[in-house]
């Protein structure tokens, strides 16, 4: 699941609606819509994430949360590191091969950590 999906799911689930309500509103099929949420279709279009966020008619803020999570929310990623510290093609590689076997405390831990160091060095 998608960072954007997850976000879906959780406002439909606060909102009672279902997959084919809110697909249905959005002139897209259930199949997409379970997709997206599932993270088996890609970041979708700028168009749709303005027809979600008037679905749901939220505030500003959660409007450019949804706006964000959607820019995160490629499920298939690739990392160019030619040029780069041989480390990061290391950290690439390292993190493809095991990222599906981490507990999703560990993501949350390594995702902070990478927050962290990167706000250290100015990202």
């Amino acid at each position: 699941m998608t960072p954007l999906g997850a976000k879906i799911r959780e406002l439909r689930a606060k909102r009672g609606v279902s997959l084919k309500e809110m697909a249905g509103a959005l002139s897209v099929s259930s199949a997409y819509l379970s997709a997206l949420e599932h993270g088996k279709r890609g970041k979708p279009t700028w168009f749709l994430v303005q027809r979600i966020i008037t679905y749901f008619n939220v505030i500003w803020d959660e409007a450019e949360e949804i706006q964000r999570l959607a820019e995160l929310s490629d499920p298939k990623v690739t990392i160019d590191t030619a040029g780069m510290d041989p480390r990061a093609t290391e950290l690439s590689n390292q993190l493809a091969a095991k990222i599906g076997g981490l507990s999703p405390e560990s993501l949350a831990h390594l995702l902070h950590q990478l927050r962290v160091v990167a706000a250290k060095d100015g990202i």
